[in-house]
């Protein structure tokens, strides 16, 4: 029997498929069947797109990879480097590309967006560089990406403050009309690593370790350190891009263009929607650092906690609180 494991590019979407409904399964919050491949755990048809993606994708010299968990500042960062790699600072804030539409439509995940919907996507035909995102782990990159110039971008935050907006999050798109899931196995679920994308504790450490040895190619930020101080951290980052800020102006335009708030206000993020029919506004509730204090009980931070010890041990990767 072929390993479900090992990426053959040249089988048939069928056999894949197959494949993949060999692989060790669970039931997400009730709601989605989910299936481990290699470590990690993904709703079926991102297992698919995942595989094309690690097997036929061809990183570009310039392109740039943004990498996060699921709910740890993905929009914000998606906003921010399309700001600095794409848009003229000189424009009207009302003609900014942020203004047209959500920024997860102007910089798409690559495997739940793009090779979801087309199998074998066009992707060279973007305009350099491209910009690209992904949820998956270090390890799940295409050789391409590792042996080019590409630049890797990684955002991570506080794992209680993870949970709890990815807690919101699903609620809102499981359980919209019903009793919020019980907090307390959403945290134990969080621990064990048996959610869409988990675990994000080996997740977030793929990256650090890499960017612990190849700071020119890959850009670790954590989110918190993103909302203490917004225009160190975007100035650090238009650096790594290689388009740094010739004006403190410009830095603080695409400061503000990109900031939560004025996000969370723009008309097109109260209204619509982009992939698979999630509300915009979905992706922008608070943006707080320590908003976990307002839903964790001693136990559940204790559990996260010791999980998170743990799984850094040795590593040197920290969270504020």
């Amino acid at each position: 029997m072929a390993d479900p494991n090992i990426i053959d590019s040249c089988r048939s979407w069928e056999e894949d498929a197959s494949l993949i409904n060999e692989l060790p399964s669970a039931l997400f919050w009730d709601a989605m069947e989910i299936k481990k491949w290699r470590g990690f755990w993904f709703e079926p048809g991102l297992i698919k797109c995942a595989m094309k993606f690690s097997s036929c994708f061809q990183a570009g010299n310039d392109d740039v990879l943004l990498a996060s968990a699921p709910k740890t500042g993905t929009t914000w960062l998606k906003a921010l480097c399309l700001c600095i790699l794409h848009q003229n600072h000189t424009i009207p804030e009302n003609e900014d590309l942020l203004t047209k539409d959500n920024p997860q439509f102007h910089v798409q995940t690559i495997e739940s967006s793009i090779y979801s919907t087309k199998p074998t996507p066009d992707l060279y035909v973007t305009p350099s560089p491209r910009l690209l995102h992904t949820h998956l782990p270090f390890n799940f990159l295409p050789d391409s990406v590792n042996s080019s110039n590409c630049k890797i971008v990684c955002i991570a935050r506080n794992p209680k403050d993870t949970v709890v907006s990815l807690w919101h999050f699903f609620n809102s798109i499981f359980r919209a009309n019903q009793e919020p899931y019980p907090l307390e196995r959403a945290v134990e679920e969080f621990c064990t690593g048996v959610h869409q994308y988990g675990p994000y504790f080996e997740n977030v450490l793929s990256y650090w370790l890499e960017s612990r040895k190849r700071p020119e190619k890959i850009l670790f930020l954590k989110y918190e350190e993103m909302i203490k101080d917004p225009k160190q951290q975007v100035k650090k980052l238009a650096s790594f891009l290689g388009k740094p800020f010739e004006k403190e102006e410009d830095l603080k335009k695409v400061v503000w263009r990109c900031s939560l708030e004025r996000l969370r206000n723009l008309e097109v993020n109260k209204n619509g929607s982009v992939i698979y029919g999630v509300p915009n506004g979905i992706y922008f509730r608070k943006g707080m650092v320590g908003d976990w204090k307002n839903y964790l009980n001693p136990e559940m931070e204790d559990r996260i906690n010791q999980t998170t010890l743990l799984k850094f041990q040795g590593s040197g990767l920290e969270f504020e609180n």
